[in-house]
């Protein structure tokens, strides 16, 4: 426990929660980002688009969690902010590969997220592992191009870990907040048909799965950050409901509604799959939140 962990992106909802963790476990810390933000954790500065890296943040640096990446569902997907989604992990990624093979380092882990978008849309009975094929849309290709970039570091002789992130459940951001709000205000309704599931974990359980990652050697290659108890686009909605004591009772939103105030974008809550978690399970990870009524019980919204 004496190696330091460097996270990139940590400024986002899965880097605070996850340096928290790291730092209640006695884990030193370190983060790289575009600014060197004053606080609590040492900061070092990398530029992407340029290709530099503060080769400083490396001194003492064991692990290194790669959360880098745009927030996909932050803007329409117009054809440059696509770019910038696919640029942003993959630049991100490679960056750190040119780093650590032109640096003296201690590095000898580097675990990236990635995500379940990886396999694309399934039919309804169809249950992805990590043994399945990337699919063929478009966040399917970038989280392909994200990986692939990924394994590039094990020609370093360093253990990469990558984390297929499923939806992040957390009071402090993400998506449950934004499927809260209409809810809140007593419009709540499922979306498109209802009947796209939803492979979900929760914030607590996601960074936990980071360390493991961190501290379990066995770990190598792909694994599904999720429960792996999916909920259809319906049932969340009426969970959420029942959480905030507010009623669902409007029809669903039409997709093509969905699809003219967002264009391409719409398909991340018009499509769904469902996801297995049954290889992480068999590392001897033990989830605390398995079931979506404690998983949402726990978060204050």
């Amino acid at each position: 426990m004496s190696k330091k962990i460097l996270i990139t992106g940590a400024s986002g909802l899965v880097g605070a929660h996850l340096t928290e963790m790291l730092l209640q476990k006695g884990y030193p810390v370190v983060h790289v980002g575009r600014t060197n933000r004053a606080g609590k954790i040492p900061a070092f500065v990398w530029n992407v688009e340029k290709g530099e890296f503060d080769a400083e943040a490396l001194q003492g640096v064991g692990t290194i969690i790669n959360l880098a990446g745009a927030g996909i569902a932050d803007k329409r997907w117009t054809p440059s902010r696509r770019r910038e989604l696919v640029e942003s992990r993959t630049k991100s990624v490679a960056l750190l590969y040119d780093t650590l093979s032109k640096h003296k380092h201690e590095v000898t882990t580097v675990v990236s997220a990635s995500a379940i978008g990886y396999y694309g849309v399934g039919a309804n009975d169809e249950i992805f592992t990590e043994q399945d094929k990337p699919g063929t849309d478009f966040l399917a290709t970038l989280t392909q191009q994200w990986e692939a970039e990924a394994d590039k570091i094990q020609s370093l002789n360093i253990r990469v870990v990558k984390l297929r992130l499923g939806i992040v459940l957390s009071d402090k951001g993400g998506a449950l907040p934004e499927m809260a709000k209409p809810v809140r205000w007593f419009v709540g309704s499922p979306l498109g048909k209802g009947t796209q599931y939803l492979s979900w974990i929760h914030i607590d359980d996601l960074c936990a799965m980071f360390i493991k990652a961190v501290e379990d050697e066995r770990l190598r290659g792909a694994y599904n950050a999720v429960s792996g108890h999916w909920v259809t686009n319906a049932e969340m909605t009426r969970a959420i409901g029942k959480m905030l004591h507010r009623p669902i009772w409007l029809p669903p939103v039409p997709g093509f509604v969905l699809k003219l105030l967002l264009g391409e974008m719409a398909n991340l809550v018009l499509l769904g799959s469902k996801v297995s978690a049954d290889k992480i399970k068999q590392t001897g990870f033990v989830f605390t939140y398995s079931g979506l009524k404690q998983a949402l019980d726990s978060v204050k919204l």
